[in-house]
């Protein structure tokens, strides 16, 4: 273990978990345990708790769970020891020296340090003759200076090796260059710049850190965009660009727009609160990000298919949140009798910031949006297309959780299609007895297959042996409740556990109860992934007695063990046993699982 179970004890006695969650999650007591929205995926209706007693919150929803230290690596997308670290200080303990831990603690430091002096060097060059070309573009974009320094913009220079040679002056190592992302090696083994002749926008987390670097081509060359891979320090899915500067907005909204020029020129024009995803894709950590903040979203992508086709996907992804979601359109520009798509820098630099106030204010929730978007499929003219389009909104409407909702907008959609408003109701409920229909058959389904739910989300830790397992899961169940238990299971080893994981897990637990005390899920979170502790939380949320521990611990030791034999070959299958768990797995209630 990184740290001592004593100190890894004490860390989790002084961070009582209900504080700690409740500065990221408005949490409501109900019965003994506290219940809010879950921040780790979108819903609407709370299914994430948080249990004072037990010191562990687990979802409903999403089924992820763990202790007060997973909840920080988890909400703060932080390292093992990061996440003890800030638990550490918030309490004012000091932290012992780990030589394991404090080797990653300082290749992260070593890799953030080496990206803000790399954004340093970027920026000086933007003073340089040699970073005329991205001054120029700049000032095609009318981005002003002011602003090109808040953002740290920048220009990498047209060499192989300009970087490379300046970090390296600076006591940088090639394989922190590589570990930085800043380095390509070549077939031949030989390292060159990854960014050349581009204007270079650093991406800044809510920290201040520099984590990773965004380049824009200057000339014609492919790729138009080029951004840095995972590393260390970064994971795309999990940051978004200007979101260091937007949080500090008065604004009560987000908006959420393509690509960095936008967030750029939105800000420069006063509307500091704009961020973009690293790509069109919103992800589900990133939205958790951005709940810190507010709670509610602008969509803002351009007016092309590629922007729509984002916009849909994204009102998707947000729409059981807790978010509210508005979307501007921006409207097409005419120009030599045409009209063209556009974006939000060409909205701002034609109309000005008065013009994009007054549109933002218009936006329409997402709602109105998506009932546009399939009007405009059909013509209404047309009999056929008009029956087409009738069915088509009549899901979209009957998805609604409101009931006043599905009234309102039911209206809408019969009025613009000149039907009845009660021929469309009738659509309407129609649809959403299908959809009520199909999910509760998906539900029985999932009722009757009991295996199934048994098994770990994570394909990784799946069960082989589900007759074992669930004895397995019950020794863990028995053991956390009272660790001295271990005491007498002295012939049970690890080994004989049919899961890896389990019997991990329960290693665990008796080296614990051998160093004299027992084993924490805030010590078990630095030997766990999240995707284990996460299970190991969801098998804690069924029932386990200790009154009958002395008749439920020699079953479960019995049946681990005989699995164990029949696996080695060293106990014979009993022909009634296997006959009953071919049964069980057929009709789903458990049984062998390959």
């Amino acid at each position: 273990m990184a740290f001592s179970q004593q100190f890894l004890d004490e860390l989790a006695s002084r961070n009582d978990i209900v504080d700690v969650v409740s500065s990221y999650v408005a949490l409501t007591k109900k019965g003994g345990n506290y219940f809010g929205l879950c921040p780790f995926h979108n819903e609407r209706t709370g299914s994430f708790s948080v249990s004072q007693d037990k010191q562990m919150y687990y979802c409903f929803g999403c089924r992820k769970g763990g202790g007060v230290v997973n909840f920080i690596m988890e909400i703060e997308n932080l390292g093992f020891r990061d996440a003890v670290e800030l638990l550490a200080k918030r309490v004012n303990m000091e932290v012992p020296a780990d030589n394991t831990d404090r080797e990653e603690a300082r290749r992260r430091q070593r890799v953030l340090a080496l990206n803000k002096d790399a954004a340093r060097w970027f920026y000086q060059n933007l003073s340089t003759p040699a970073g005329g070309p991205a001054r120029d573009y700049l000032a095609r974009r009318k981005i002003g200076r002011k602003t090109a320094m808040d953002f740290g913009l920048g220009a990498s220079l047209d060499g192989w090796d300009c970087l490379l040679t300046a970090m390296q002056e600076k006591g940088y190592s090639k394989a922190d260059l590589l570990a930085a992302g800043l380095v390509v090696r070549n077939q031949k083994g030989r390292l060159y710049d990854k960014f050349r002749s581009r204007l270079m926008f650093p991406v800044i987390d809510v920290r201040g850190d520099v984590v990773a670097f965004g380049g824009r081509v200057l000339d014609k060359s492919e790729p138009k965009y080029m951004n840095t891979t995972e590393t260390i320090v970064y994971s795309k899915r999990r940051n978004l660009y200007g979101i260091n500067l937007a949080k500090k907005t008065k604004r009560s909204n987000f908006i959420l727009c393509e690509g960095n020029i936008d967030v750029i020129t939105l800000h420069q024009a006063g509307f500091d609160n704009a961020v973009a995803s690293m790509g069109t894709a919103l992800t589900t950590e990133q939205t958790r990000l951005l709940s810190r903040y507010t709670k509610e979203l602008v969509l803002c992508y351009d007016n092309d298919a590629a922007g729509q086709m984002a916009t849909q996907k994204n009102i998707e992804l947000l729409r059981n949140s807790e978010f509210t979601v508005r979307v501007l359109s921006l409207p097409r520009r005419l120009a030599d009798g045409q009209y063209v798509k556009q974006d939000v820098d060409d909205f701002i630099k034609y109309q000005g910031p008065a013009a994009f106030e007054a549109a933002l204010g218009g936006s329409v929730n997402q709602v109105d949006y998506r009932m546009e978007a399939v009007a405009a499929k059909y013509d209404l003219t047309d009999g056929v297309q008009k029956i087409a389009y009738a069915g088509e909104i009549s899901q979209l409407i009957a998805a609604l959780p409101n009931a006043v909702e599905r009234e309102v907008y039911a209206g809408r959609a019969a009025e613009r299609a000149g039907l009845t408003r009660e021929a469309m109701l009738l659509d309407v409920k129609r649809a959403r007895d299908r959809h009520q229909g199909r999910e509760r058959r998906q539900m029985q389904r999932e009722a009757l297959n009991i295996s199934a739910l048994r098994q770990p989300q994570d394909r990784a830790i799946r069960y082989t042996d589900m007759r074992s397992a669930m004895a397995e899961e019950g020794i863990l169940r028995l053991l956390l409740l009272d660790v001295s238990l271990a005491d007498r299971c002295r012939d049970l080893a690890a080994e004989d556990f049919s899961s890896p994981f389990l019997g991990k897990v329960y290693r665990l637990l008796l080296e614990g109860r051998a160093q004299g005390g027992g084993m924490s899920l805030t010590a078990l979170s630095g030997a766990c992934t999240a995707e284990e502790m996460s299970h190991l939380t969801t098998l804690l949320q069924k029932p386990e007695s200790l009154a009958n521990a002395d008749k439920s611990l020699p079953d479960y030791i019995r049946v681990i063990k005989e699995s164990a034999g029949r696996r080695r070959g060293e106990t014979p299958a009993d022909p009634l046993l296997a006959a009953q768990d071919r049964f069980k797995e057929k009709k789903g209630y458990g049984g062998k699982q390959t």
